[in-house]
């Protein structure tokens, strides 16, 4: 059964270009309410709006149309991409986040999210590596959907990559590191997608780029620091990005 979309024109859009949609990037708003979310994403003054929104009740109104490059991303990188609106469908999920205490995602709207991503990823060309939250391409600025969103569950319905419990201890990389194993760490975010310095050095945007991709992939650990288990399932990620 077709979903059903309300229609909510946002100004907050321009041209694509011609650039391929190859990415879908998950948010939260950030925001307390649903109507207090869809009246930024609609106020030109904002600049800001996703193709889609999903409310608490699961109900979804299309912002933007898809063959359009909607303003969600911003300033970013994903796979070398630093236009990520031009090549993105970007999924706006009312939640409050991490400054109103990162409450529950609501059943009916993870139903909904879901069978949403669904439609887009039968339109669309988009990898499983490249099914990721706002946080991955802009780790330093942002932290949605958090580490509450359940990654696993969309992966388990075939929407994007989870890479499952490793179960190794260990080796623990952190600030202040530097040789082959953080440069080798490096090189695992870069080829996965993720755009970190590649010096050899654990600096602060290498844990940046770590608590991103504990938010996604590692969520009861997201401390900055890579222990084994993280780059147990950074190299895991990167076997099954090969066969996705």
């Amino acid at each position: 059964m077709p979903l059903t979309i309300a229609d909510a024109p946002s100004p907050n859009f321009d041209e694509r270009n011609g650039a391929p949609i190859d990415i879908l990037v998950l948010h939260y708003t950030g925001m307390e309410t649903g109507e207090a979310s869809m009246t930024r994403m609609r106020d030109p003054e904002a600049k800001v709006a996703a193709h889609y929104f999903v409310d608490e009740d699961g109900a979804i109104s299309q912002l933007v149309p898809e063959e359009k490059r909607a303003w969600h991303a911003g300033v970013g990188c994903w796979k070398g991409e630093r236009d990520v609106n031009a090549r993105s469908i970007g999924i706006e999920i009312q939640n409050g986040g991490h400054d109103f205490g990162l409450p529950d995602f609501a059943e009916p709207q993870i139903v909904a999210v879901i069978a949403l991503c669904k439609e887009i990823l039968k339109r669309h060309p988009i990898p499983a590596s490249h099914v990721i939250g706002h946080s991955d391409l802009a780790p330093a600025r942002k932290q949605d959907p958090g580490e509450k969103f359940p990654w696993a569950r969309l992966a388990e319905e075939g929407i994007g990559l989870w890479p499952g419990e490793q179960g190794v201890t260990g080796g623990l990389l952190g600030l202040g590191d530097e040789g082959e194993m953080v440069a080798e760490y490096q090189m695992d975010l870069a080829t996965y997608g993720y755009c970190p310095p590649g010096h050899g050095e654990f600096d602060g945007e290498t844990a940046d780029l770590t608590r991103a991709f504990q938010r996604h992939f590692y969520p009861q650990a997201v401390t900055g620091a890579a222990d084994a288990e993280t780059r147990a399932r950074l190299k895991t990620l990167l076997t099954l990005s090969l066969t996705a």
